[in-house]
């Protein structure tokens, strides 16, 4: 990336360069317009589809020297030379693009901000190469890490528009619940996954137990301002979890901008903005969904459904520096964020038909009395003070709070009868019930009751012994201690009752009063060593200790990545290391609602071997990313998926593996336009100390036992695949379109608590879905002196979701007849559902 910073500032800086026969002598008598000189053009410069571009060269035509946009887009310049005619042509040259023209009258157009659009070039350069030291080798060699668009989330087809349905799209990520936010990575859990913004971890609410309640994901797309993704082998100075991390920067805007988004299940607003002296940035974003209507495209359950959601962040950066020196010499970042999440159901009936083994078919009709009732609120809050001793030495304070509020209320009384279903298409009955074989009814009470506090304050730096941030060396170190205080009402109770009476074995009772005060502590080191040019080490150490527990865990790391001399376009990453994810309160407690405060941390061993080759294909750009690796587990705290609601064990009573092949190939599919396509193999299995199976004989009497051994994961998905595909109309780039395809084989289930039926024999149908979107760029911005909060732009696009009408399976609840037969009974995710959305850009 720096290779192409670099050229793209080269070219453009020659593109800049006076025209020969400028005469640089003032004339004798000045015109009007050399009264110019010291006026200060601003503005931003954008392409045909309204998105700010950065590194573009902005120069007055004549005239030495010109100014280089942001990453915003945006750009200021002062005019130092007089001018001999009232108007001045302004340019703007960036690789790839056609050169950019506007006419200005001066001084008049100098006092709006300047807007221009420039158009892909067709023309290609090739046979250039350039090779210098990337500014961003730390991120850029690291192993597994992926860095994403942030505006791509805003654009691609999914329900709510989820920032995290862009990393579905990611191989090794997998997530076969388009209602959810959750993802699970490399055959772990969503429990196993980090999340920080602007350095702060992120937690998600407690007691969420189907994706219909959950609400929005913590990320707001549009405030962000980049994306990392590690899904494995990552560098010490990240935390303890076992599975992925999830790095986000928010946004230190240079001008204002604004952005307002309405859909059909939802909206959002957000304003981003600078004060005038340079010292204080801020932006903010609140964001609304209601899915209510694609809910009720649910097949099985109907009823009055009223789920709403909504939040509200903002980040502001204060420069404290002296008054007309380096303001971001020591600065205070200020992160607050308030989420609500209220779900509301009254169900009414419901009706399922599922193939209960070869041609025969059952059919439930269910039918339902209450209500339910969840609500999750979260606040946090966060302080950032950072201090530039020098140019190679950076010191970060931090501090943050969480409050989460979270109850579940359940009062639902199901009845229920199955039914034999005519599968023969010639019958005048074919899809009809033939005969009602069995009647029960079921009961579901809940009174649940979480509060959450969790503090935490950190100190980290960074230092570069030789005083250079670009310099061979780096050193990052941090220290960090937190408290948390959970309190926990537990009131849950069940049964299940198909003969007139409820024996003891279907009737379930959790009633516990919980708290948990803990302390944790936490550091790492880590040196990053850039060899030379083409080859980069990163090795460090890292440690946590957790009150409860007494236990402290160690965890070595390190990574690798080499490019090849003769062929800088290849690259090699190597990273192994040592992982650890001491419980938090989710797996501490089991499934009776008791706690184990003598619970060890889970531990995973990580090797990871990847290669990256950069391609012309085409005559366009294309990278091809492959990595293979292999994690081995120890202590592992079994679990079962209920929907998303996980079920932990809470004893360190198994050990596990997974493996796997990744490949991702991502380019100019269609010219000026990101795609990519993914592919995942994945094999995880744990063995659990204990369990056992069965023996039976040949008439299938029972005649002992023999331990289980090896079985599959529930998140054992072997392979999935996924296409996010973009294009535009050959003539007119702001017309285009989108399809985000998801395919994953089938899940292995199993009854609660019986491990031993997780198999191959008993995994859910595949899970395969397409949307496809279109959208429309309507640029509103044409007049030469705008309005500072005046419209610039206009997104209209129209979506199809789930395209094929898959019925997906989110998972299962489990019946019984009056002969003590259970069956896994399907939940499906939505049908096909048409979205309309809008976007404004002011």
């Amino acid at each position: 990336m720096k290779q192409r910073v670099l050229l793209i500032w080269v070219l453009g800086s020659l593109a800049a360069v006076p025209r020969a026969g400028y005469s640089q002598q003032a004339p004798a008598t000045p015109a009007p317009a050399a009264r110019a000189v010291g006026l200060t053009l601003t503005g931003t410069v954008r392409d045909a589809l309204g998105q700010p571009l950065e590194l573009v060269v902005v120069a007055v035509e004549g005239q030495p020297g010109g100014a280089t946009t942001t990453a915003t887009g945006s750009f200021s310049m002062r005019l130092t030379r007089p001018v001999e005619e009232a108007t001045v042509v302004l340019v703007a040259r960036r690789l790839g693009y056609q050169p950019a023209r506007q006419t200005l009258r001066l001084p008049a157009d100098a006092a709006q901000p300047l807007r221009l659009v420039m158009q892909p070039d067709t023309k290609t350069l090739t046979d250039v190469t350039v090779r210098a030291r990337a500014a961003d080798a730390d991120s850029r060699e690291q192993v597994s890490l992926i860095q994403l668009d942030p505006q791509t989330a805003k654009v691609l087809p999914s329900p709510f528009g989820d920032f995290n349905a862009i990393l579905k799209t990611l191989p090794g990520v997998v997530s076969n619940n388009e209602l959810s936010s959750t993802y699970n990575v490399r055959g772990g859990n969503y429990d196993e996954n980090l999340l920080y913004v602007n350095g702060f971890e992120v937690y998600r609410p407690f007691l969420v137990t189907q994706a219909q309640q959950e609400g929005l994901s913590f990320i707001n797309p549009d405030l962000v301002q980049k994306v990392d993704f590690s899904t494995g082998g990552w560098q010490p100075k990240y935390g303890d979890k076992l599975s992925s991390v999830l790095d986000i920067q928010y946004k230190e805007p240079a001008k204002f901008a604004a952005s307002a988004t309405g859909s059909l299940v939802g909206g959002a607003l957000h304003a981003e903005a600078r004060s005038a002296n340079g010292r204080v940035s801020y932006l903010g974003g609140v964001r609304y969904k209601n899915a209510q209507y694609v809910l009720s495209s649910l097949r099985q359950n109907q009823g009055q459904y009223n789920p709403t959601f909504y939040d509200a962040q903002g980040y502001v950066n204060i420069g404290l520096g002296k008054k007309g020196g380096d303001l971001q010499k020591t600065s205070l970042g200020i992160l607050g964020v308030l989420a609500h999440n209220d779900y509301r159901f009254v169900p009414s009936s419901g009706q399922v038909t599922f193939s209960t083994g070869g041609a025969q078919f059952t059919r439930v009709n269910i039918y339902y009395d209450g209500r339910e009732r969840m609500q999750y609120d979260t606040y946090q809050g966060g302080l950032n003070l950072r201090h530039n001793f020098h140019p190679g030495l950076q010191v970060e304070l931090l501090g943050s709070a969480l409050l989460t509020r979270e109850f579940e209320f359940r009062d639902v009384e199901a009845s229920y009868r199955f039914s034999e279903v005519n599968n023969d298409p010639t019958s005048p009955d074919y899809n009809q019930p033939v005969r009602t074989r069995d009647i029960g009814s079921s009961f579901n009470h809940s009174r649940n009751d979480l509060t959450a506090r969790i503090f935490t304050a950190e100190l980290r730096g960074r230092w570069n012994p030789g005083g250079d941030p670009l310099g061979a060396h780096t050193i990052r170190w941090g220290v960090k201690t937190g408290r948390e205080i959970i309190h926990d009402q537990l009131d849950e109770y069940s049964f299940a009752d198909s003969a007139d009476y409820v024996p003891d074995s279907r009737r379930t009772r959790l009633a516990a009063d919980l708290t948990l005060e803990s302390q944790r502590t936490q550091g790492y080191v880590q040196h990053t060593w850039q060899i030379d040019s083409l080859k980069t080490l990163t090795y460090g150490l890292r440690g946590h200790y957790w009150s409860v527990n007494k236990e402290f865990v160690l965890s070595p790391r390190v990574q690798f990545a080499a490019r090849s001399r003769r062929h800088p376009e290849r690259s090699w990453k190597l990273a192994a290391g040592l992982y650890a994810q001491p419980p938090f309160y989710r797996e501490l407690r089991n499934m009776a609602g008791q706690l184990n405060p003598e619970l060890r941390a889970q531990k995973s061993l990580h090797l990871v071997v990847g290669r990256q080759a950069e391609l012309q294909l085409m005559n366009r750009p294309f990278r091809l990313s492959t990595e293979a690796y292999y994690k081995y587990l120890t202590d592992v705290i079994p679990y079962e998926v209920d929907n998303v609601r996980l079920r932990y064990s809470a004893k360190n009573n198994a050990r596990a593996y997974a493996a796997g092949l990744e490949a991702r190939l991502s380019g100019e599919f269609v010219k000026g336009v990101e795609s990519w396509l993914s592919l995942g193999l994945l094999t995880t299995k744990e063995n659990i100390d204990g369990a056992t199976k069965n023996l039976t004989d040949s008439t299938g009497k029972v005649t002992g036992t023999t331990p289980l051994g090896w079985i599959r994961r529930p998140q054992d998905q072997r392979l999935t695949a996924s296409i996010f595909f973009q294009d535009h109309l050959p003539d007119n780039p702001s017309v285009r379109g989108y399809v985000n395809l998801v395919f994953g084989t089938g899940l292995p289930f199993s009854p609660p608590g019986q491990p031993q039926y997780r198999g191959d024999q008993a995994i859910t149908r595949p899970y395969q879905r397409v949307d496809i979107g279109f959208s429309k760029v309507v640029s509103l911005r044409n007049t030469p002196k705008p309005h500072l909060y005046s419209l610039e732009s206009l997104w209209l696009g129209l979506e199809i979701l789930n395209i094929l009408g898959a019925n997906n399976v989110a998972g299962y609840s489990y019946l019984q007849d009056v002969s003590g037969t259970t069956y896994a009974v399907p939940s499906y995710l939505s049908q096909r559902v048409l979205n309309i959305r809008a976007i404004a850009r002011f």
